[in-house]
């Protein structure tokens, strides 16, 4: 999940002299090259970025890196182990724990939102009698973005209301209500667009369908049977659990202060962003997913298959999925994922036999793009 929709591209002029000579440290038993990666790890941190870790895992084993530094204020480098929060890769769970409940047959894909949620998608045009299920998970319901009101924006995402109001809890119905303000930006299934709002109201199904949270769904069908120890869904708690590094934002500019921005309460992003995680569970996660230990063959088919996005001919968006086609042609699978100094993107290859996680500590600069590109061409 992007709160923000526009990341600046500098770095302020007190940061240039951490970043200016990037170190990058690896470790790890994979004695083959990572060069291409470690390339892309070393120029996001030259673009300002504080720092970065990526974590790969291939035939030949797991690779680590990081670069720059995880405190700005102590210089203190990142770690290869560091929780982070995760954003809309939260989304890729999400959709797997709905899949599970359409393959025990609790739910189908066509069902309509107003099943479960009667009443709740009203308002301006928006009628949850004409979406499904699988419309939330592709974005192709024509819900709004409740994180672009702007008034949610200005509330939560600028300088001074987020100092403000970074530790307010937000209900998952307020969030649908903001978006019921506006009017759908389409009809559903006539187009494709990025709604944050279609995964916190899928959270909400997951919790009518079965009677219990979403985050309790995920913890004990995804998190507690891949032994993913540093993946957690927070609710309402400000803090991400050592080891982590501090997590940077600019709000004004890219010559502006630079805020640490470690703390605040997740519940804005709910269903839709709200995950934290490290690169090896990202990485275990993945290759899980599309290796078809998580769904059955059936259910895998339906999270790949694909609609054309808006974000590049080369990204298509299937259930919580991405398929990205890249450079050297190689399809990758994933999600990306952006909250307040955090920037991520985890994916691997069909097989699900090779995969890459990298986290930046900040959200104003850098490209996760040209380390995956390096990684897996």
């Amino acid at each position: 999940m992007r709160v923000r929709t526009t990341l600046v591209g500098a770095t302020a002029l007190f940061l240039t002299a951490a970043l200016a000579a990037p170190a990058v440290a690896a470790t790890g038993t994979h004695h083959g090259g990572h060069a291409g990666t470690r390339k892309a790890l070393e120029a996001a941190v030259a673009a300002g970025v504080p720092g970065v870790t990526a974590t790969a895992k291939d035939a030949h084993g797991t690779w680590s890196a990081t670069a720059g530094v995880g405190d700005l204020r102590t210089g203190e480098p990142r770690s290869t182990a560091d929780r982070y929060r995760v954003g809309s890769i939260t989304k890729s769970f999400v959709a797997t724990v709905l899949l599970q409940l359409e393959a025990e047959g609790r739910l189908s894909l066509d069902d309509t939102v107003d099943r479960w949620l009667p009443g709740v998608i009203r308002g301006h045009g928006h009628d949850g009698r004409r979406i499904t299920v699988r419309q939330l998970l592709n974005h192709t319901s024509g819900i709004y973005n409740y994180t672009a009101d702007k008034d949610f924006d200005r509330t939560y995402s600028s300088r001074d209301g987020f100092h403000r109001h970074r530790y307010d809890t937000l209900t998952p119905r307020r969030l649908v209500a903001i978006a019921m303000r506006h009017k759908p930006d389409f009809t559903p299934g006539a187009s494709w667009n990025y709604s944050n709002t279609n995964y916190v109201v899928a959270g909400m199904v997951i919790e009518k369908v079965t009677g219990r949270t979403y985050a309790t769904e995920i913890t004990r069908r995804i998190i507690a049977p891949l032994h993913l120890k540093a993946t957690s869904l927070p609710g309402t708690k400000i803090t991400v659990l050592q080891p982590s590094s501090r997590a940077y934002s600019k709000f004004t500019g890219p010559k502006g202060p630079t805020d640490d921005v470690t703390a605040f309460n997740p519940s804005l992003a709910s269903s839709a962003g709200e995950m934290i995680s490290n690169s090896a569970d990202l990485d275990r996660f993945y290759s899980a997913l599309l290796g078809g230990k998580l769904l059955p063959a059936h259910q895998l088919k339906e999270m790949k298959t694909t609609v054309r996005t808006a974000i590049s001919p080369h990204v298509r968006y299937g259930l919580g999925l991405m398929d990205t086609r890249l450079g050297c042609d190689v399809h990758v699978w994933g999600h990306g994922g952006g909250i307040f100094g955090s920037t991520s993107e985890a994916d691997v290859t069909a097989d699900g036999r090779h995969a890459l996680a990298v986290n930046f500590n900040g959200d104003w600069t850098g490209d996760t793009a040209a380390a995956v590109e390096g990684e897996f061409c």
